[in-house]
């Protein structure tokens, strides 16, 4: 995270980041797919590149388009890059989710009766859980890449940070930590674990 939110970024850092992010991601969602039904490698694989062709393609897109666009300022443009990371990584979020655990729109989850035993599998309870893990995949990384590029623009203009330009990456690094520390319990906490459908 804090990688992606590095100002001043070149195309070979903002691909790495993004790359970096995205494997990241890949797997987690991998980890915690639904694994009561095998899932080939070939189905990660093809979620892992979507993902971050998405967002590396996104992330490069929009950087090009702002750095092209000639109404902003130097100033501007580089307050409107810091928030790039976030459409960028949000939508490969998505990709991410969707192509990784495709499959259970096509063969259904395990549904539970009240007492935890199963008694089929839902199509309709599969689309229901991928569509709540997508939105808290675009949810939880709102607070962790639009608070830091707002709060780092505030604290780089104190005297302490223009004094102490080698102290801007930690700052930042602990900015980051805290906003990921909020976002993480809120952006899980959206849905319950256990759906009634």
């Amino acid at each position: 995270v804090v990688g992606l939110l590095l100002p001043n970024q070149t195309l070979a850092s903002t691909v790495f980041w993004q790359w970096l992010n995205q494997s990241h991601n890949a797997c987690v969602n991998y980890a915690n797919r639904n694994a009561t039904k095998p899932s080939p490698t070939s189905k990660f694989i093809q979620g892992y590149l979507g993902a971050v062709i998405s967002a590396v393609s996104i992330a490069v897109g929009l950087n090009v388009l702002i750095q092209r666009a000639n109404k902003f300022t130097p100033a501007t443009r580089l307050l409107i890059q810091r928030f790039v990371p976030f459409p960028a990584v949000a939508s490969a979020n998505i990709c991410n989710v969707v192509l990784m655990r495709h499959t259970e729109l096509e063969e259904g989850i395990d549904v539970l009766d009240n007492s935890g035993n199963i008694v089929g599998s839902s199509r309709i309870a599969a689309k229901h859980a991928l569509l709540e893990t997508a939105l808290t995949r675009v949810v939880l990384p709102m607070p962790i890449l639009v608070l830091p590029p707002i709060i780092m623009s505030i604290l780089e203009k104190t005297s302490l940070l223009r004094s102490r330009p080698r102290m801007i990456l930690p700052v930042q690094s602990l900015v980051c930590l805290a906003a990921f520390g909020l976002a993480l319990p809120l952006a899980i906490s959206l849905f319950p674990q256990m759906s009634e459908v």
